[in-house]
């Protein structure tokens, strides 16, 4: 059975429609099938998914990043992967469902695969913890993560949550610094790291798997610090606010390849990766394979820069990078000359100001004279 949101319900009523359409068995008993009624219904169908989903607002965005039907990481590792080994176990505490990790093969290459799971129904759901992470999850991912920078094996990860659990024990456990050691961990690979979003990516329980070489978004996947919703609460104490909190936040794909937090947006089906898993399963498998033949000529230490400099430009125009000088060490912030210029002039603006002022003096005189 198909699942519809709120602004689908046009969508929902012509679907059934067709449905009927293609049952012989109608309530006269058998009946003849109208070929032209359904062609020309599913025209219908595809012109309404194209004008709903070219307009869709932010919230609206969120929303199909939620649906029940939408694919999970397990398809996708499923469907990209071959001989996938799942690996168990923080060797501290417990294994965390909520996460699935493990070795597998794509295009014949090793590459470590990390997958946040939420769940397809409401037992696997409850099971996964709807894909919220416990310290143990952040941990196991931490320890498989140094073993592939140790093999150098190159690391996927699919991102798919609202966030990290919150649960008492979950705190008493130490939440905040699995994250923050998981984040460490990300950032100081040096082994090639693509994360891809592909449904919610909420909070620190995304970030801490998303420091990436490549951060890739399916188109109506999100990435934001805090959930709409939350952020509603927050500011106008009024939940019913997300649309305003949605569109403030700038937490769609297109918003955040504009402001650079991500490299990569990967398109849809009409209607959602839930309409067509298959095409979708393949588009993400090209760009996982296109981006890491990207890395395959890099050194180490290369991968490590590529990453440091990546997040270090974030906010910035042009951002640090390493100097080009042999005898330089580290890296150096690169300003544009409309930034120097603005600084230079900011630093003698009274001298300017003189200037312009004398040069005004003099022209007045001589006009005059």
């Amino acid at each position: 059975m198909k699942n519809y949101l709120e602004f689908e319900k046009e969508i929902k009523i012509l679907e059934t429609d067709l449905e009927s359409l293609k049952n012989p068995f109608g309530s006269e008993g058998i009946s003849g099938i109208d070929t032209q009624k359904i062609i020309k219904t599913e025209e219908q169908i595809n012109e309404k998914l194209k004008k709903t989903y070219a307009s869709l607002n932010s919230w609206q965005r969120t929303l199909v990043a939620r649906h029940e039907d939408r694919p999970r990481a397990n398809f996708y590792i499923k469907k990209i992967f071959s001989n996938f080994t799942p690996l168990s176990g923080d060797r501290l505490f417990s294994d965390d469902k909520s996460v699935i990790a493990g070795f597998g093969l794509i295009n014949n290459k090793s590459v470590l695969i990390i997958g946040q799971e939420k769940g397809e129904d409401l037992t696997s759901r409850i099971e996964r913890n709807f894909g919220m992470m416990r310290p143990e999850g952040y941990r196991k991912c931490i320890r498989l993560m140094q073993l592939a920078n140790r093999f150098q094996i190159p690391i996927v990860t699919f991102i798919d949550t609202p966030g990290a659990y919150p649960g008492i024990g979950a705190e008493q456990r130490g939440q905040a610094s699995a994250i923050a050691t998981s984040i460490e961990c990300c950032m100081s690979l040096k082994v090639p790291n693509i994360s891809i979003i592909i449904g919610e990516g909420g909070s620190g329980g995304a970030i801490a798997l998303a420091s990436s070489n490549k951060v890739i978004m399916l188109e109506n996947s999100i990435y934001s610090v805090i959930s709409p919703e939350g952020c509603a609460s927050i500011l106008w104490r009024d939940p019913s606010k997300s649309l305003q909190a949605a569109e403030a936040m700038k937490l769609t794909a297109k918003d955040l390849l504009e402001l650079g937090i991500i490299d990569e947006v990967i398109e849809e089906p009409l209607g959602g990766a839930h309409r067509n898993r298959e095409t979708m399963a393949q588009d993400i498998k090209h760009s996982i394979i296109e981006n890491l033949r990207y890395f395959e000529n890099f050194s180490r230490d290369e991968v490590y820069d590529d990453r440091k400099v990546k997040f270090l430009k974030i906010g910035r125009e042009r951002g640090f990078s390493k100097s080009a000088k042999p005898n330089d060490i580290g890296l150096g912030y690169k300003e544009s000359y409309f930034d120097q210029t603005r600084r230079e002039f900011n630093k003698n603006q009274y001298l300017y100001y003189s200037l312009i002022t004398l040069l005004l003096v003099i022209i007045t005189i001589i006009t005059v004279v």
